[in-house]
């Protein structure tokens, strides 16, 4: 049996050793049989680096508008994570992946329904091909063996001798190489400290409910129709060397662009998917990062307006560095993922929660208003009460309260210096100040 010709087959283990158990006992010939030969290592599946889709299966999915599926036994299965085009990604055990990839379609029951058929016409079922308890752990040895571990990586040099090749130069600093277009000097300490109150705001991007970090800073592949990808190629890097967003995550002028980059974002300012906005005034349609440029022109801080969880999936600091790059001040939500919440205070953003049954639609907010947002009683305090007040083209205001989602004392530290980054620096100079009095 084989996969269908539109599926897409890789496997990624987890380790090295994790190949050498399945070569030891035969399983990975099997496997290669079926088209899962070993094609990285780690976290290869999960950040999408996987490799493209088949032309003609990619070029079917974009023209049909399909829902096209993903089925891995990693454990990221955001939408977008996994290839751009993969809708609807589900997670399952490494046999039941095999057995997907070889009915080739996820509207099949296979605990009632054949797999396929073998060489013979012949009805395969799922019970036909699950290995027996006996049959497992007649193998489970062969996964247990310390050796191969040691042999695995006692030379771990010997795997990329271009990583031990570099030349690293002897400096108490990093030489910062201004060509480089993959590790770059960020600008996190050259942003101003926030203003307890924010005045003439725009909004940026106005979402809806679970909205994840992949939505927000995708891991993947770069879109050759993005801002990101123009970037590279004015920097002469050509397209089959764009690699992926998480490979480029030191080169903060290809992450900022990649902000709100997902092609499945959905921003209700925006009369498609992916990541687009509108500049006001006038409404233009653009790139998120083109809209956010114009009104750094102009100086002119963002707000993003959200529904419930936002900021939920798997933990990435982009997701929290991007946006303040962009110039977001602040993220009016129904709720946080816990992490991102956090993550949003120590890159200097203020996390503001609706009062409870309210939100962005139920009160009339199309993202064209310009926002102030000022602390009551004058000051930002932990979990403090905010006004804001968004006033629309004709003139009309809507107010409403928020509370703000700085959850101690520390944070809110963390939050008038700009961050936990020139928060440390700053602490740490001053400690070595007055050290150096002291001498």
């Amino acid at each position: 049996m084989k996969p269908p010709k539109y599926v897409k087959t890789s496997l990624a283990p987890g380790s090295r050793v994790v190949a050498r158990y399945l070569e030891k006992t035969g399983l990975l010939r099997d496997l290669e049989a079926v088209g899962f030969a070993v094609a990285g290592y780690g976290c290869a599946t999960c950040i999408g680096n996987s490799g493209p889709l088949a032309p003609a299966a990619e070029e079917a999915v974009k023209e049909k508008n399909l829902v096209a599926c993903a089925v891995l036994s990693g454990n990221r299965n955001f939408e977008g994570r996994i290839h751009a085009l993969s809708r609807a990604n589900y997670l399952a055990s490494p046999p039941l992946v095999v057995a997907y990839a070889l009915a080739g379609t996820m509207q099949k029951d296979l605990a009632r329904e054949p797999v396929g058929q073998d060489r013979d016409g012949k009805d395969v079922f799922l019970r036909d091909l699950w290995p027996t308890k006996g049959e497992i752990a007649s193998l489970l040895p062969a996964a247990n063996d310390p050796e191969d571990y040691e042999a695995a990586y006692a030379a771990l040099d010997s795997y990329t001798p271009e990583w031990r090749d570099i030349p690293a130069a002897e400096s108490p600093t990093f030489p910062w190489e201004a060509a480089s277009t993959y590790i770059r000097e960020a600008p996190f300490l050259d942003v101003p400290p926030p203003e307890d109150a924010l005045r003439g705001a725009r909004v940026l991007l106005s979402l809806g409910d679970f909205i994840t970090t992949d939505h927000i800073s995708p891991a993947g592949s770069i879109a050759l129709d993005s801002p990101a990808a123009a970037y590279l190629r004015a920097h002469g890097v050509g397209e089959a060397a764009f690699n992926s967003y998480g490979s480029r995550r030191g080169n903060h002028e290809v992450m900022v662009r990649g902000t709100f980059a997902n092609i499945r974002l959905k921003n209700r300012m925006a009369s498609r998917e992916g990541g687009w906005t509108r500049v006001w005034p006038g409404g233009a349609e653009t790139t998120v990062f083109d809209a956010a440029e114009a009104y750094r022109a102009d100086r002119i801080p963002l707000v993003v307006l959200a529904g419930k969880m936002y900021g939920a999936g798997s933990s990435r600091d982009w997701a929290a560095k991007g946006p303040m790059l962009l110039g977001v001040k602040a993220v009016i939500a129904e709720s946080f993922e816990r992490i991102h919440r956090s993550n949003l205070v120590q890159m200097g953003i203020l996390p503001l929660t609706f009062r409870e049954g309210e939100n962005a639609q139920a009160l009339g907010l199309d993202g064209s208003e310009v926002f102030d947002i000022a602390p009551e009683g004058g000051e930002t305090a932990v979990r403090g009460g905010h006004l804001v007040t968004a006033r629309k083209a004709d003139g009309s205001e809507v107010s409403f309260r928020v509370a703000n989602r700085i959850d101690t004392p520390v944070e809110l530290a963390y939050w008038r210096e700009g961050g936990i980054l020139p928060y440390t620096l700053r602490r740490l100079l001053a400690a070595r100040g007055a050290e150096g009095t002291a001498k």
